[in-house]
């Protein structure tokens, strides 16, 4: 409950920054916050309606991106996640039918990750439904609010990158 108003509250990110606090330090905080509540409803429809998981989701559409299949480490640098991850979700997939592991024959130690037809059939009416809930988180805003956002966010990477590869 809001102490204020009684309303059912549900503290987040951004409630953390008050009213004295930077105005870049707010906008980092509520961009946070839109970040993790899209997230976490994704998350949720994923295991209710697909019983999957946004990992298992992403490398499924990594591997679509590539349809002769990638290796493990390759997944792990596309996905920034380590290569111990992506065995444990390939190894789930792979029992399901929905990946394939194929050796490479000039080095026995690697594998070929690519999704099977079951994997691209199960994939597509995930993906058809992420873009559907996607498409109704942002519905409420505007052409014009969401071309800003889109523009400013353009603007904020950018910036970002530049000021990140400056720094190595």
């Amino acid at each position: 409950m809001h102490p204020l108003t009684g309303e059912l509250y549900r503290p987040d990110l951004e409630s953390r920054a008050g009213p004295d606090d930077h105005d870049d330090l707010r906008l980092w905080l509520r961009l946070l916050t839109c970040c993790n509540l899209i997230e976490g409803d994704i998350r949720s429809r994923l295991r209710i309606d697909f019983e999957t998981t946004l990992p298992r989701f992403d490398l499924m559409a990594q591997l679509l991106r590539v349809p002769e299949g990638m290796k493990m480490s390759e997944l792990s640098r596309h996905m920034m996640v380590t290569n111990g991850n992506i065995t444990g979700i390939t190894d789930q997939l792979e029992k399901e039918g929905l990946v394939e592991r194929l050796k490479v024959a000039s080095d026995r130690r690697s594998s070929i990750i690519r999704l099977t037809p079951k994997g691209k059939r199960a994939f597509k009416k995930m993906a058809d439904a992420h873009e559907h809930w996607i498409q109704g988180l942002f519905s409420g805003l505007s052409d014009k609010s969401r071309k800003a956002l889109f523009d400013a966010l353009g603007e904020l990477k950018l910036l970002a990158q530049t000021r990140l590869a400056a720094r190595d």
